[in-house]
């Protein structure tokens, strides 16, 4: 893994990309990756990140992370689409 990260920053380094970019996708592309992990809970993100769930709210806010993607699949159907569930008879 070591490798990999040399070769990233040596590849953004010879694109010219700024020290400031590169950390804020650093950081956007790493937050997302937990988040996408944790189906969007950011009570068990922050967690796993080691910060506060304020802090992580406020970290996505400056990001400008969208939410809804992350808990899109995560969201129960309908009632109405919910399969009948089976219903046993009493014994007696």
């Amino acid at each position: 893994m070591k490798d990999q990260l040399e070769a990233l920053v040596l590849q953004m380094y010879k694109s010219n990309i700024l020290y400031s970019e590169a950390v804020r996708e650093f950081k956007k592309r790493f937050v997302l990756t937990v988040l996408a992990e944790n189906k969007g809970n950011q009570c068990r993100a922050a967690r796993q990140l080691g910060m506060h769930r304020n802090t992580l709210s406020r970290t996505i806010a400056e990001l400008k992370i969208d939410m809804r993607q992350l808990k899109e699949g995560s969201k129960r159907p309908p009632r109405s689409a919910r399969p009948v569930p089976y219903e046993r008879k009493a014994v007696r």
